[in-house]
């Protein structure tokens, strides 16, 4: 269930970069000003997860992912109608919330039904965000050219809330705080829970938090500018073959970033669960910072 509504709130983050352009050609704002919007929506879908979190706590992940469903739809039923540059920050305020409640109580959910296994469970959750996008990214794209990108954010908006909220309601948590099978796991890692303030006074959480926002900074620009970059080099449309299949430049290119960064999160994970989460950080960010080299070349 976890994975489904992962999936089905993708597209918030990384279908975006397909509606840059078609919204600038209508109203002109510019492309800075439109991602603006998609700032926005990261800011609040990341800071505020720990308020989330809490409200999980209180009243259990069904609650904050049905709210987060609701709020998911709202967000881009409002992009369809937005017809000033403040409606559509407003609605990515509303998005980056839902987003972050789905994405923040589906993989702490995760982690507390397999907390022998934390590195693939939240990579296996976490692979439902990563490939959602790739099964929607090549309808969306058409909706855009044959109806419009208001069509797609108003259908597909209102569809993908409707099956978070679905899916939501069966979402459960564990009764009870589940053991760590030791002689399974060989990593440095305790059952205890950091409460929060603890958390905060600890050196290695900044370290990590800092290193985190720079790996992901780094994703996130990628995916918000691809769509605008491949229109400035003029192949956005060319079309492009692939073990039979074809489509163009830019469908096939968020297509398989998708897949792929799908493929990943668990395959990593379950490397992080068995080599450790250290060496698994240094293969990936480094992986990560060789290919974003790529693309200033």
């Amino acid at each position: 269930m976890g994975i489904g509504c992962m999936a089905m709130v993708a597209n918030l983050q990384y279908g975006w970069t397909l509606f840059v352009d078609p919204i600038d050609q209508k109203y002109h704002w510019g492309r800075a000003a439109i991602q603006l919007a998609f700032t926005i929506f990261v800011i609040t879908e990341t800071w505020l997860v720990p308020v989330e979190a809490w409200f999980v706590d209180r009243y259990g992940p069904r609650v904050v992912v049905v709210f987060g469903g609701v709020m998911v739809a709202l967000a881009w039923v409002m992009n369809s109608y937005a017809s000033s540059i403040s409606m559509l920050y407003v609605a990515a305020v509303i998005a980056g919330i839902g987003s972050g409640a789905v994405y923040g109580t589906c993989v702490g959910n995760a982690l507390k039904w397999f907390p022998d296994r934390r590195g693939l469970a939240a990579g296996a959750t976490a692979a439902g965000f990563g490939a959602g996008a790739a099964l929607t990214i090549l309808p969306i794209a058409r909706m855009i050219d044959t109806s419009g990108y208001e069509a797609a954010f108003l259908y597909f908006g209102i569809g993908q809330g409707v099956i978070v909220i679905l899916l939501g309601l069966f979402l459960r948590q564990p009764a009870s705080s589940l053991p760590i099978k030791e002689k399974k796991l060989n990593l440095p890692q305790t059952s205890y829970g950091f409460r929060p303030m603890e958390t905060l006074r600890s050196p290695i959480f900044w370290v990590l938090y800092v290193t985190f926002v720079l790996v992901a900074s780094g994703g996130l620009i990628m995916a918000a500018q691809i769509g605008p970059i491949a229109h400035d080099y003029k192949i956005a449309d060319v079309p492009v073959s692939l073990l039979g299949f074809q489509m163009a430049a830019l469908t096939m290119a968020i297509s398989l970033d998708r897949i792929f960064d799908g493929f990943g999160r668990p395959f990593f994970g379950f490397i992080s669960d068995t080599i450790g989460r250290e060496y698994t950080m240094f293969i990936t960010f480094s992986t990560a910072a060789l290919m974003l080299l790529t693309l200033a070349n």
